[in-house]
């Protein structure tokens, strides 16, 4: 598929699927939807300990980079497992301006290493962040009470519908453990009721900009 870099309305940069006319982070803002879904609403919850995250579709890295800078601030260890089918490309990676739209070039290192780092095993990206990048289909996670915390941040059910089912998210749940959370930018019925299905408590929060609002349900 046809794959380009565009700029989003906070001027940070993220990569638009032509075919399908759809992009990896909002067009009204990637850094803004990263920091609002999931960090705000996921990540904060959490302070002082140590904590293991899925993301599901690590994609360009911004949710990990934007995780690895939030961590510091919250004192938290983080083992950070990232499931991606098509990784980004160096050209691609090289035209992406997080480190500056964040001010983060103390991180400018670490960023490059999550991208270069090799795949399917544990790689230690600072003294407090693990990255383990995993090429593989969402329908193949098969782990057991594993995570506290979910970035679920797939292409849109629009594109993609079968990414947004009660089987995947019976697979969700499977992988957390009790008390863990998920957080989505998605706000759908279907997706919604496909959650509670699978017997996750689900609330809808406000939005990132350009959205009303967002999902996040809880393994309880």
């Amino acid at each position: 598929m046809n794959r380009r870099v565009i700029t989003t309305s906070d001027g940070s940069k993220t990569i638009q699927i032509e075919d399908w006319n759809e992009q990896y982070h909002s067009v009204h803002g990637a850094v803004q939807e990263a920091e609002h879904v999931f960090i705000k609403n996921g990540l904060s919850l959490f302070q002082n300990r140590g904590i293991s995250i899925l993301e599901i579709g690590f994609g360009t890295g911004l949710n990990a980079l934007i995780t690895l800078i939030r961590s510091k601030e919250l004192n938290l260890k983080v083992h950070y497992a990232g499931v991606e089918a098509y990784p980004v490309s160096k050209d691609e990676l090289d035209q992406l301006n997080y480190i500056s739209c964040l001010n983060a070039t103390d991180f400018k290192q670490e960023f490059r290493k999550m991208h270069t780092s090799p795949w399917e095993r544990d790689v230690s990206i600072s003294e407090d962040f693990t990255l383990h990048k995993r090429q593989q289909d969402f329908s193949e996670i098969k782990d057991i009470s594993a995570f506290d915390l979910v970035y679920f941040d797939a292409f849109g059910a629009r594109v993609q519908p079968e990414l947004w089912t009660e089987i995947i998210f019976k697979k969700m749940f499977e992988a957390m453990k009790p008390n863990s959370i998920l957080v989505t930018y998605s706000a759908k019925g279907s997706v919604r009721r496909a959650m509670q299905a699978v017997r996750f408590e689900v609330e809808r929060l406000p939005g990132p900009p350009g959205k009303r609002e967002m999902l996040r349900a809880t393994r309880v």
